[in-house]
């Protein structure tokens, strides 16, 4: 069945014509409680009043009851609709609408009313633009640290495919973590993120630390999807020559039947291997659960974080 969000239109007509995937049932470490706290109702007011557009909704996150209870929401700039269609995510897929020139003011005034001491800032695709929203992306940082000033912010970036020059604009605004996901394995690339490159993605991240070596980077990976551990393993490996200095790892969720079937769920237990690993590594953060997602407690891991390069550094 297709989610539809108008009469008019499916939400996926990319995915309208394949073939339904069968649909597992969730074992009881997947299970969330469902959104309903004041905290929750306020967010989303204030979400609303600013017009504004949260991954936490379009990307049907499991975790948006616990986070909006606790004043937490990672905007979506630059609309809805995404320009890439990759099997794996719920955000609506089409030709998107103009920017608008008010929403970096709006996710500051957000931010602001929140009292975010952390905000996560990502964005739909958009190849259809010359800088694939770079200038945005600084326009929303530069709006957000003249009325938090002390909020650190996190960008969670699209890969700026053959858009030269993007990337060096959102570094030179200054995020505190550069977020940008390799979602899964090589191999499934094709599969399951057809529209965007391995290799491109991590020499992304390799390129921040060579334009500001004191900036964090962090990515993520989903599992569950037919990838082998030691595949998994070998994305670390990668990260880590790229320098990365966060990994999270989170169970892949399949948003309806027309979605990439979900493999198998990945057991708590594997997920604390994984953990071990990649501290092993080297990474100087690491987050994997079945439940983990980019943006998850993103302001107490940027603390952690923090803490880990000081005292790696000895201060």
């Amino acid at each position: 069945m297709v989610t539809v969000i108008d009469k008019e239109r499916p939400r996926h007509p990319e995915k309208a014509h394949r073939p339904d995937m069968p649909m597992l049932r969730k074992p009881e470490w997947i299970r969330v409680k469902a959104p309903g706290s004041p905290a929750y109702a306020e967010t989303r007011k204030i979400v609303e009043d600013n017009k504004l557009v949260t991954v936490c909704q379009e990307a049907g996150c499991p975790n948006i009851g616990e986070c909006w209870s606790k004043k937490h929401a990672t905007f979506m700039i630059m609309g809805d609709t995404c320009t890439r269609a990759c099997a794996f995510c719920n955000v609506k897929t089409g030709l998107p609408e103009a920017l608008s020139a008010s929403e970096p003011e709006r996710v500051a005034d957000a931010v602001a009313r929140m009292g975010l001491a952390h905000a996560v800032i990502t964005s739909v695709d958009r190849d259809d633009l010359d800088d694939g929203g770079a200038m945005h992306f600084a326009r929303t940082i530069r709006a957000i640290r003249q009325t938090s000033p002390t909020t650190t912010i996190e960008v969670l970036t699209p890969d700026f495919l053959k858009k030269d020059g993007a990337l060096e604009i959102v570094v030179e605004a200054r995020p505190d973590v550069f977020n940008h996901n390799l979602e899964t394995v090589p191999s499934l690339y094709l599969r399951i993120r057809p529209g965007a490159r391995y290799f491109h993605s991590l020499r992304l991240l390799q390129r921040v630390k060579e334009l500001d070596p004191a900036m964090f980077t962090k990515s993520g990976i989903m599992v569950g999807l037919g990838e082998t551990r030691e595949q998994v393993m070998q994305v670390m490996d990668d990260m880590r020559t790229a320098d990365i200095d966060f990994i999270t790892i989170g169970q892949y969720l399949q948003p309806s039947r027309k979605h990439a079937a979900i493999d198998r769920f990945v057991t708590p237990e594997e997920f604390k291997g994984y953990e071990t690993i990649a501290y092993a590594k080297g990474f100087l953060m690491v987050a994997a659960s079945p439940l983990t997602r980019s943006s998850h407690h993103a302001g107490d891991d940027f603390a952690r974080l923090r803490a880990a390069r000081a005292r790696k550094s000895g201060h």
